[in-house]
């Protein structure tokens, strides 16, 4: 059965050779992947979801009496991270979805027999779950404002947030990718895909007081998470211009260039009926 759907597969695809070659193949995959997630209804619930816990975030930073120890611009920083925390999270559940679940639904044979390569596939699927962080940044945008607008930082704050973010969301949704295809199950990719955020949003946890040496450091900058939203706090909360630090941006260009670089090379093997990375 699975022989007879990829030769099906690797026939329609030569057929359409020449279509692929125009890179439309992925554009027309990746609008409909788009128009699925959005009409089905998951990505606005999605919204939803991200839109409350934002709100919640954005009310007690800017009301608690409990959170008046934060100076405006650490307040800003909190929920610029928060909105990049929440905006990727949404994206990666998307992505870690995308193969394993269209195998569980019984859906990806359908796929397969499409005129597209499988690689065309898998940027469709990394276009969709995009499409989700930039919607999130979107909805951040006015919680942002509330907080950032009075201390001058707004314009600097958003665009912190839109760049710094969508490239740890492609870095992230690129590996939720992989994860998905190598997943025997649905359930385990988005739970695998969920903790590997947690773990690599973990250290950003830790109180600022506590001392921290080298070793820390070098922790944070491996971390595509860390590294991004310490470059982000240095600029909103310590005044730093952008081009002092970027040693700090050296992973999060890593992951997005590994991980896509991953998706691109071996999406032949990684697009199948069965879970795996091997031929057929």
């Amino acid at each position: 059965m699975t022989t007879g759907v990829d030769v099906a597969g690797d026939g329609a695809r030569s057929s359409a050779s020449g279509r692929d070659s125009t890179g439309a193949g992925w554009l027309v995959l990746g609008a409909q992947e788009c128009r699925d997630l959005w009409w089905s209804g998951r990505g606005p619930l999605l919204l939803f979801v991200l839109s409350v816990l934002l709100s919640g975030v954005t009310y007690l930073t800017a009301t608690n009496r409990a959170l008046n120890f934060l100076e405006q611009r650490e307040a800003v920083n909190l929920v610029v991270q928060f909105a990049v925390a929440l905006g990727v999270l949404a994206a990666l559940i998307v992505s870690a979805d995308g193969i394993s679940g269209e195998r569980e639904r019984g859906t990806l044979e359908t796929l397969l027999v499409t005129p597209v390569t499988r690689r065309a596939i898998l940027a469709g699927k990394l276009t969709a779950a995009l499409s989700l962080w930039f919607a999130s940044f979107i909805v951040s945008i006015p919680y942002i404002w509330v907080l950032a607008g009075g201390v001058g930082i707004m314009g600097q704050a958003l665009a912190l947030a839109f760049s710094y973010g969508t490239l740890v969301a492609a870095g992230l949704a690129s590996v939720g990718l992989l994860v998905s295809a190598l997943s025997n199950s649905n359930k385990t990719s988005l739970a695998g895909s969920v903790l590997l955020l947690l773990v690599l949003f973990a250290p950003t946890q830790i109180p600022t007081g506590m001392p921290q040496g080298w070793f820390f450091d070098v922790l944070v900058r491996v971390n595509p998470v860390t590294s991004a939203l310490a470059h982000i706090s240095a600029q909103l909360v310590q005044g730093r211009s952008w081009t002092q630090d970027l040693s700090y941006l050296i992973s999060p260009i890593v992951i997005v260039v590994g991980a896509a670089g991953a998706l691109a090379i071996a999406g032949n093997r990684l697009v199948r009926l069965t879970a795996g990375g091997g031929s057929g």
